[in-house]
């Protein structure tokens, strides 16, 4: 493994998702996780989100709509919350998920609106961006 890539992807990662819960996810990673855990961090925010080729908001909206396709409803709460940290509006998050329900679904598009409203929801309650 890439310690330099991995540090590079650490940082990348806890200013999109947040670094109590990126610091969480490493801590509690056991030996069977924390290869997974390391493969995430080096390769996936390491060597592509830390591309200059894309903005982070714009890897974001990408990111929404993979994840809303692929109906990973965990994944998808904890990167609508990265996206908002990213820049992208809450106007922009609900054009994602309208292109969203037309390409793959309605149910799909229905599944990430809620999704999204929880998120939001938790937000104002706690004053969070």
């Amino acid at each position: 493994m890439n310690d330099e890539l991995f540090q590079r992807g650490l940082s990348i990662r806890k200013s999109v998702l947040g670094a109590e819960f990126v610091e969480n996810s490493i801590a509690s990673a056991d030996d069977f996780n924390m290869p997974m855990q390391r493969l995430t961090t080096e390769y996936c925010w390491g060597a592509v989100w830390g591309r200059e080729g894309l903005p982070r908001k714009f890897r974001s909206m990408l990111n929404l709509a993979m994840i809303s396709a692929l109906n990973r409803p965990h994944e998808l709460k904890m990167h609508i919350a990265g996206a908002l940290r990213n820049g992208v509006s809450r106007d922009e998050i609900r054009e994602v998920m309208l292109q969203v329900a037309i390409y793959c679904g309605i149910p799909a598009g229905v599944d990430s609106f809620r999704i999204a409203r929880e998120v939001f929801a938790e937000q104002d309650k706690t004053g969070a961006k």
